[in-house]
């Protein structure tokens, strides 16, 4: 698929980036979840987690740090390398990690886990999200859950730079199914890079929990929070805890969601 394929160059070119962003973050402590994510997933000890689409695994080793053992799947080759060789920097020896893309990912992996993990920025990069939930069902133990942590889709549909200033405009219709093309990539752990295109499909919260029902999957809860998890322009840092928010927005618009799921019985 073209999209794809474009989104894996693009991505490829702040993968070293993200490695030594991520390094110094968590080399110092300073990469932690949100006290969101913290709260919802629990305690994971003793817990076999998959971490899909890991980016350079910073994640992906913060869930080895809490688990049994962490798995994560990225499109992206340089992305893959560099979540290796950031492992291999911390010494973290509990965490592996597998380039796919999700989409052909349940044609070539089998193993069962008790977490199937998503998280920040994650979704709005697949164009199939029946085929995603489908791939997370097969990839989830029957008494397992998966989670994810994402943006809102409703604030994914403002114009971010008048949002700013508290004005409201729709930028990105919520109901298109035609990706949007940003002709830079990155900008949240490294310096913007150009020239590339890079394909985002807006998602609805009915895809999310349809897509996720239809596969067999029970939602446990769908929760809304007021607070974004990057700086989208114009947001402060909420004590410094993964956490921004406009001045304004004490309860206007969500700007993030987290699902959890279980396997319906």
């Amino acid at each position: 698929m073209k999209e794809i394929d474009s989104n894996k160059h693009a991505w490829g070119q702040v993968s070293k980036d993200h490695y030594d962003t991520f390094k110094k973050a968590l080399s110092n402590g300073t990469h932690q979840f949100n006290p969101y994510i913290k709260d919802e997933i629990g305690d994971l000890s003793g817990k076999k987690i998959i971490h899909l689409q890991c980016n350079t695994g910073a994640d992906t080793i913060l869930l080895a740090k809490m688990s049994a053992s962490a798995v994560g799947v990225d499109l992206v080759p340089e992305n893959v390398f560099y979540a290796k060789e950031l492992a291999k920097d911390l010494n973290i020896t509990n965490v592996d990690f597998i380039e796919s893309d999700i989409m052909e990912f349940m044609d070539k992996h089998n193993e069962k886990y008790d977490v199937v993990f998503v998280s920040e920025g994650a979704i709005g990069w697949l164009p199939d999200l029946k085929r995603w939930a489908k791939t997370i069902r097969h990839l989830l133990k029957d008494d397992g859950f998966f989670y994810v942590f994402d943006s809102h889709p409703f604030f994914l549909t403002f114009n971010t730079e008048k949002l700013s200033s508290n004005v409201m405009e729709i930028q990105y219709p919520y109901f298109s199914k035609v990706p949007d093309v940003e002709e830079s990539i990155g900008g949240y752990a490294s310096e913007p890079k150009y020239g590339v295109k890079a394909y985002f499909w807006m998602y609805t919260v009915s895809d999310l929990i349809n897509s996720l029902t239809s596969a067999g999957l029970h939602i446990n809860y769908f929760n809304e929070f007021k607070e974004n998890f990057f700086n989208a322009g114009g947001m402060k840092n909420q004590g410094g805890n993964g956490l921004y928010n406009y001045d304004f927005n004490d309860d206007k618009i969500p700007m993030s969601f987290s699902l959890k799921a279980t396997v319906y019985k």
